[in-house]
């Protein structure tokens, strides 16, 4: 049985997959025949781009509108300084895929990530001009979220993430929606399909409150850069009366992914409805939340990560565990000196 479980509800290069491309010219042969009501379509918001695709982005640009750079959807979350947006570029992928209805549009803007992790920016925007009109919480989280949604990587293994909405230009008539996942199996290069209903206010008196109708789909590629590094395995620690091996430890400038062996297997969870009793969520800690995990940067700050999510899997008397997730902002790899798990340290270089 597999435990899958969540604990938290200047531009180097444009990057265009042989899809997209063909999608560009099209829409530049189509773009003023074209009256559906709801397109799925690529934006461009850029004047930078491959001299052989000029002519077909210029007309599309006029119809359908402008595709933003990874930097533009990504700074405002992630770092905005040189160094992070000089990464946003070099691993991010534009997408521009969007669809329209009851006078909302709905872009899926940039991806970036690792093999392990990913994150979508999505802006959402009212046609008429409209002003959202939410204030964030210290965070800067909207209280809005969508009656459903699903973003699906096509994977056959565990997955966890979150998601949130944020303003980034508050007064404006658009919001921006942040998705983040993270597997125990590459999401890179896969085929992304995305579908969000109803776009709801929260409140914690009255619960939730549709504010927009409609139904949204998309379809585009995971296709971002990979910058990750994999430390070596094979380090032991002891905890709990048990000996983990440190697997494997993949780090990246957005995010990380530890994977380790502990030499005894899980008790199988007995209450038909799965749900954990205290005595069985006592023994999952001491294969997964006990486990610490910590990045160390280079000028001595540490950050915990040993909330994040991940999978527990019970295999021939041991269990197989994954913690993966993403940092709070973008970290240049020249500023990661060393991830420790359960007290050992890995230096990164």
């Amino acid at each position: 049985m597999n435990r899958q479980f969540e604990y938290k509800d200047a531009m180097d290069s444009l990057h265009y997959t042989d899809q997209q491309k063909a999608l560009l010219a099209e829409r530049a042969a189509q773009a003023a025949h074209q009256t559906e009501k709801r397109a799925h379509r690529p934006l461009l918001r850029t004047a930078l781009i491959a001299a052989c695709l000029t002519a077909a982005l210029a007309v599309t640009a006029g119809a359908t509108g402008v595709l933003k750079s990874a930097a533009e959807a990504f700074a405002p979350i992630f770092g905005g300084s040189a160094a992070q947006t000089e990464i946003i570029d070099k691993i991010g992928y534009p997408i521009g895929a969007s669809d329209t209805d009851h006078g909302v549009t709905i872009t899926a803007d940039a991806i970036l990530g690792d093999p392990y992790n990913a994150a979508i920016v999505f802006t959402i925007t009212r046609d008429d001009g409209t002003v959202f009109d939410y204030t964030g919480n210290e965070y800067g989280y909207l209280p809005l979220r969508f009656d459903s949604d699903d973003v699906d990587f096509g994977i056959l293994g565990g997955s966890h993430g979150g998601s949130y909405f944020v303003d980034q230009d508050p007064g404006d008539n658009t919001i921006q929606w942040v998705v983040t996942r993270s597997s125990d199996v590459p999401l890179i290069d896969r085929t992304v399909k995305v579908t969000m209903e109803d776009l709801c206010a929260w409140d914690d008196a009255t619960g939730s409150t549709p504010i927009l109708e409609g139904k949204w789909t998309m379809k585009f590629d995971a296709a971002y850069e990979d910058a990750s590094v994999t430390l070596s395995g094979g380090e032991t620690f002891q905890q709990d009366g048990m000996t983990f091996t440190i697997d494997g430890i993949t780090v990246s400038p957005v995010a990380f992914k530890v994977d380790y062996t502990v030499d005894s297997e899980i008790p199988q969870c007995e209450s038909p409805s799965g749900q954990l009793s205290d005595e069985e969520s006592r023994e999952q800690a001491q294969y997964f939340e006990n486990v610490e995990v910590l990045l160390k940067r280079t000028d001595g700050t540490v950050m915990d990560l040993s909330n994040s999510g991940g999978s527990i899997d019970p295999e021939n008397g041991t269990t197989v565990c994954s913690k993966t997730g993403f940092f709070d902002e973008i970290l240049p790899m020249e500023e990661i000196e060393s991830l420790s798990v359960g007290g050992v340290v890995v230096p990164l270089a």
